[in-house]
């Protein structure tokens, strides 16, 4: 496989399967010329969302960190919404809600490849806070919640989907989700163009 030939890990969360884009957001992935390499329907165990997302203290702090910026541009208070400013604890609160997210109906996960895939996905999925993605991407597009108003309302964003932030979140991502023997290896027809194989 060459070097920028990645594979990235993407889920629709329950809020995008319930309101029928699964088929929109599949199709915006193959339009930019990623191939699906796996693909299923999970109802996913509580067990199973803990382990996907991060629990060490360096992750907490980030969530927390940004969180209170949030906050802070908004004119709104942290502690009268978190009982706390502690940003590790406002961190494992978050997750809390991601994780009661994640599990209150089926998701969509898949694994796609393609030339620098993970870069590619991440802009074409949009900013993590739906207000503030860009039009054109996914959560620009498709979503109209706020990070701010999910906080307010104790609960996670709903943002339609997930994208790995990196090759290592990747790895992880895929392991939990998917065995090997569920990805699957094809060639697209368009795919000796993309790699510059051209056909003579």
């Amino acid at each position: 496989m060459e070097k920028t030939i990645e594979r990235t890990f993407v889920m629709i969360k329950p809020d995008g399967v319930q309101r029928g884009l699964i088929g929109e957001i599949l199709k915006r992935f193959e339009s930019a010329g990623l191939k699906i390499v796996g693909l299923k329907m999970v109802k996913a165990t509580k067990n199973m969302v803990e382990e996907f997302y991060p629990k060490d203290k360096e992750w907490f702090e980030t969530i927390g960190q940004k969180t209170t910026k949030a906050y802070q541009e908004a004119g709104l208070s942290i502690q009268e919404t978190f009982g706390t400013t502690n940003l590790e604890e406002i961190g494992k609160i978050i997750k809390k809600w991601l994780v009661d997210f994640i599990v209150s109906g089926p998701v969509v996960a898949m694994v796609l490849e393609g030339n620098h895939a993970i870069m590619k996905v991440r802009n074409i999925v949009g900013y993590t806070d739906p207000f503030a993605a860009a039009p054109g991407t996914i959560r620009g597009d498709l979503t109209t919640d706020s990070i701010a108003l999910g906080n307010i309302m104790a609960r996670a964003v709903v943002n339609v989907i997930h994208a790995s932030s990196s090759q290592k979140d990747a790895e992880k991502e895929i392991s939990i989700w998917f065995e090997k023997k569920e990805l699957m290896s094809y060639k697209r027809c368009d795919e000796d163009i993309i790699l510059g194989r051209f056909l003579k």
